[in-house]
């Protein structure tokens, strides 16, 4: 089910050796193009159309009524709701320490101060399909919720009958979500950036999907704020030595590609019987697994077993491919970590799977996708907050950076420029 990939004695300069699935083509975003173009020009009556075309669902009220999500989270059992207020709670605790006083600076009778205030209304986004995710709820609205965000808005595909998991709208409850919309794919992208007749139109989008969703996002960045990275189809680097249990890195591969196709699942080691050993304990982990449709799904396009000349090659490898979750399975993983330049998140030794970063460890599951763990980050606190300089001088300040302001105006040509400050001497 791995595809076996020898990089022995191939160097540390990797990038252009190594396969990776390529979701994007000109298709994908023709259609995506065309849906937003759609919802924009019709709102929601192109909506309710994409609904019954891709999810097969014939929708009139496009909201999930204010009601049903706290009716949802007495329905749902009493470990499962205390397991999603554990959740929250240990998401809300990490995300409150990224936020960073507002900062004063002075230098010379210059005053800049540094603003921080929340958009207005933030827009999240959900898979669902193929799984319910509650998890993605809180880690998408409690960050905003930290932030300071207002009002909070969630788009999620509906189920065959309409419905939305009782388990998403509890989560929604519990993390503060005010509005639930029944909708998903670029449609609902489109719809929280545009705005219909239904939904008032936001000011940032958050969350993973698919390629459809994420080329979506892509493309109304600069309508509305969208974060850097790719959120797209999941993936995951496991970096195993001789020290691994054999089965924790096979089951540790195969986790992220339970989501689905266009994601990878990556092995990486040193030592051959580490490749042969974890390959075997894969396929048996598979065939036993009720997502085995799912799971084959992304080994067929992205599965590999890659076998390096040591741990220097081996991260070189992950920083290549830049992954979404990396897994150090090692005797020392702190020793590995200075090595590591590009990931989403790093997780370190056998007792920490990505599982736990996935549901409670604190940290955003919302993670960059597709190689752009090389330029951005997990969704952040920041992403929901602008920062806004206020600057104030006092006159004889004014007096001593005058010349030089008008100097530099009078280089660039700006005249006016020049006597703003010339004119108050």
């Amino acid at each position: 089910m791995l595809r076996r990939l020898d990089l022995r004695g191939a160097g540390l300069d990797l990038r252009d050796r190594l396969p990776r699935p390529s979701p994007v083509g000109d298709g994908p975003i023709a259609a995506v193009q065309a849906i937003l173009a759609d919802v924009r020009a019709r709102g929601d009556e192109a909506v309710r159309e994409c609904t019954e075309r891709f999810d097969g669902v014939h929708l009139d009220d496009l909201r999930v009524a204010p009601g049903e999500l706290h009716a949802a989270l007495e329905r749902i059992p009493d470990d499962l709701r205390a397991a999603l207020h554990t959740a929250h709670d240990n998401i809300w605790a990490y995300h409150e320490t990224q936020v960073a006083p507002e900062v004063t600076h002075e230098r010379d009778g210059i005053v800049v101060r540094d603003l921080h205030r929340a958009v207005d209304r933030a827009g999240l986004y959900v898979p669902g399909g193929r799984a319910a995710y509650p998890s993605t709820v809180l880690m998408t609205a409690v960050p905003a919720r930290v932030a300071g965000v207002a009002d909070i808005v969630l788009c999620v595909p509906p189920r065959k009958d309409g419905s939305v998991p009782d388990v998403v709208l509890a989560a929604a409850a519990i993390a503060g979500v005010g509005e639930v919309y029944r909708i998903g794919g670029a449609q609902a992208i489109a719809a929280m950036a545009y705005g219909t007749e239904s939904i008032a139109a936001v000011d940032v989008i958050v969350g993973p999907g698919n390629v459809y969703v994420a080329l979506a996002k892509r493309e109304v960045a600069g309508v509305v704020g969208i974060p850097s990275s790719f959120a797209g189809p999941s993936e995951v680097v496991v970096v195993a030595d001789g020290s691994a249990p054999a089965r924790f890195a096979a089951v540790d591969v195969v986790l992220q590609a339970e989501h689905g196709p266009d994601g990878l699942a990556w092995l990486v080691t040193w030592d051959e019987a580490v490749a042969d050993e974890v390959t075997s304990e894969l396929t048996r982990i598979v065939e036993a697994s009720p997502r085995r449709a799912e799971i084959e799904a992304t080994l067929d396009g992205g599965g590999y077993a890659v076998v390096c000349d040591g741990p220097e090659q081996a991260l070189a490898v992950a920083n290549a491919i830049a992954p979404e979750h990396l897994e150090l399975m090692v005797a020392d993983p702190d020793g590995l970590l200075p090595l590591v330049r590009h990931a989403g998140a790093v997780f370190c030794g056998p007792w920490a799977p990505a599982s736990v970063g996935d549901y409670l460890a604190g940290p955003n599951h919302v993670l960059p996708t597709n190689g752009s763990a090389r330029f951005s980050e997990a969704l952040r606190v920041d992403d929901f907050v602008k920062h806004v300089h206020v600057v104030s001088l006092t006159h004889e300040a004014l007096v001593r950076v005058a010349p030089v302001v008008a100097t530099l105006a009078d280089a660039e040509g700006l005249a006016a420029h020049a006597e703003s400050v010339r004119s108050r001497l």
